[in-house]
């Protein structure tokens, strides 16, 4: 048995005994302008989104050699390929010659990258391979004209990048510990079930949402929180990440079971919070849902990738059905529930009813999140590379 999966059940096991939970020392309050002012949420989405590694793809998501993924994240073109030699690079998805858009947004396999306005060529390096009508059109250093690097990294199935050309970062040192608690999902060994993009709420708003037990039991009554126990809430924190672990609706039962015979993960489930827009999150079974929020042109919107997993493909029909039912849960959660929630939370912010919010003891990892959001932003320039 997992010693620490243990270790978690008889701490969620204790609050559901004592009808407590994990606290924060204090209350904290937050100033409505870090959900709507725009010059700061510009600001922020410079400093924290656009220096920082962030969670683009799942190491799942391009399995051969050959494979990419093509996206647009916050305006910034990206195109991510697994080469020959299996390695993970990620580039600026724009032609060097007049600035096209190498290929459009989506997932797939190809030998070459063709420009569509000129055909200039590249690899899967990135390197400029080849040029329609270069005996007329003059000469060039052709290793000067290569696509413009990103900076990525592959870690615990997950591939991180950053989205300024320039940045580096020890993909290492940004996860630290939390990094072993990734490995322990073994993600690139799942199956890719679907995966969807949902318009959400404000990044903030949004985010809070995924951070909290609080609200399950009003907002969840009739999905998820069918299945979890409200207000409970035990927190392990790495740094500006974080592992939340909720108790199942079944955790009592652990009390009638000699401690050697505890399936642990059958009464909690975790969420693997990483900073600044990862969720991951186990629920029902062998099913996982990832969750990438990126922030829209506004402080008011998000578009958040969805994506379901499962542990392996579905092939019977009664597997199918599983998978389907898991799929149409969470999509219901999230869109209908927590984000219908959140859409109202931001149309009432200009009702002038409240010039800040207030995060309670018993919402300890919201109140990690603002204060990471604070000291990356208090950071000298010369200190984002990790």
């Amino acid at each position: 048995m997992n010693k620490d999966a243990i270790a978690l059940a008889e701490r969620a096991l204790e609050h559901f005994v004592n009808k407590t939970t994990d606290q924060a020392e204090a209350t904290m309050e937050i100033s409505l302008s870090a959900y709507r002012d725009e010059e700061r949420y510009a600001r922020e989405i410079e400093r924290v989104f656009k220096h920082l590694p962030l969670a683009l793809a799942l190491s799942l998501e391009l399995s051969e050699a050959g494979s990419y993924k093509a996206m647009t994240v916050m305006g910034v073109p990206v195109l991510i390929v697994r080469g020959e030699d299996l390695k993970i690079r990620a580039m600026l998805n724009v032609c060097r010659h007049r600035g096209a858009k190498l290929c459009a947004d989506g997932a797939g396999k190809k030998r070459v990258f063709a420009c569509p306005y000129h055909a200039w060529t590249y690899d899967h390096k990135g390197s400029l391979k080849g040029r329609y009508g270069g005996d007329t059109f003059g000469e060039i250093a052709n290793d000067q004209y290569g696509l413009t690097v990103l900076h990525c990294e592959e870690r615990s199935g997950i591939i991180w990048a950053s989205l300024t050309p320039g940045d580096f970062f020890d993909v290492d040192a940004w996860l630290g510990d939390f990094g072993e608690e990734l490995n322990t999902l073994d993600l690139k060994n799942w199956h890719l079930f679907e995966q969807r993009d949902l318009p959400g709420p404000g990044w903030k708003v949004t985010m809070d949402g995924y951070l909290e037990a609080y609200h399950h039991q009003l907002v969840h009554k009739d999905t998820v929180g069918k299945y979890t126990v409200g207000n409970l809430l035990v927190l392990d924190t790495y740094g500006p990440h974080q592992r939340l672990t909720f108790g199942r609706q079944s955790l009592g039962d652990l009390l009638n079971q000699p401690r050697d015979q505890w399936d642990p993960m059958e009464h909690i489930r975790l969420i693997h919070s990483g900073f600044p827009n990862l969720s991951i999150s186990g629920i029902l079974g062998d099913h996982c849902l990832v969750s990438q929020i990126f922030p829209g042109a506004t402080p008011t919107t998000t578009i958040t990738r969805q994506t379901i997993l499962v542990a392996k493909e579905p092939k019977t029909e009664s597997e199918i059905a599983a998978s389907d039912n898991f799929s149409a849960l969470t999509l219901k959660a999230v869109q209908e529930e927590d984000y219908g929630i959140g859409f109202g939370i931001q149309g009432c912010m200009d009702s002038d009813a409240n010039d800040h919010f207030i995060f309670g003891r018993n919402e300890p990892a919201v109140q990690n999140y603002h204060r990471w959001i604070a000291r990356f932003m208090n950071l000298d320039d010369n200190a984002w590379c990790f």
